[in-house]
């Protein structure tokens, strides 16, 4: 009998995809309040989190959506600013990154990284004529990465069921 061989690749664990960008917030990534622009911020949080979703499966990934971001602190000039990114759960194309953002102040260096922001990206790996390609399994190593997993289940459920009920709203 002829075997044949699995089109999934084999799994990964979640730490095999962690990426950390920083930089430095400069004036021209202000906004007209003086902060931090909130698009400088989501392309930062692209940035990283296609970094992790490029890590982990093998290749280039596209973003296919944006499901959530949260801007809870502010953003200023001079803040040292880290963006720590996963891959929190992976189907059989898609992947969902989930990406913590935090700044250390420019006037406080010894006080704690106050988190900026928090987000949720899905990706999509691509072969190279851009159509989907499998991606391997995540595997959780940690509590809290089985925590993330089932959440970003969770957030996948609400899409789909956002989408569909849409969809039945434009076909009716």
């Amino acid at each position: 009998m002829t075997e044949h061989p699995s089109t999934t690749p084999p799994g990964r664990p979640t730490s095999y995809s962690r990426v950390t960008l920083s930089r430095i917030m400069t004036a021209v990534d202000v906004n007209l309040y003086g902060t931090v622009h909130g698009g400088v911020l989501m392309k930062f949080v692209d940035d990283v989190a296609g970094a992790a979703a490029a890590r982990h499966s093998g290749g280039t990934a596209v973003t296919a959506a944006i499901d959530e971001i949260v801007f809870s602190e502010p953003v200023r000039v001079g803040d040292l600013v880290h963006a720590y990114a996963q891959v929190n759960w992976t189907g059989q194309t898609s992947m969902e990154v989930g990406v913590r953002v935090t700044a250390e102040r420019w006037d406080s260096a010894e006080d704690e990284a106050v988190r900026v922001a928090t987000a949720y990206l899905v990706f999509v790996a691509v072969d190279v004529g851009g159509g989907p390609r499998s991606v391997p399994p995540v595997l959780p190593e940690t509590v809290d990465d089985e925590r993330r997993f089932r959440e970003a289940e969770i957030r996948r459920a609400h899409r789909l069921a956002r989408r569909r009920a849409i969809q039945a709203h434009r076909a009716a």
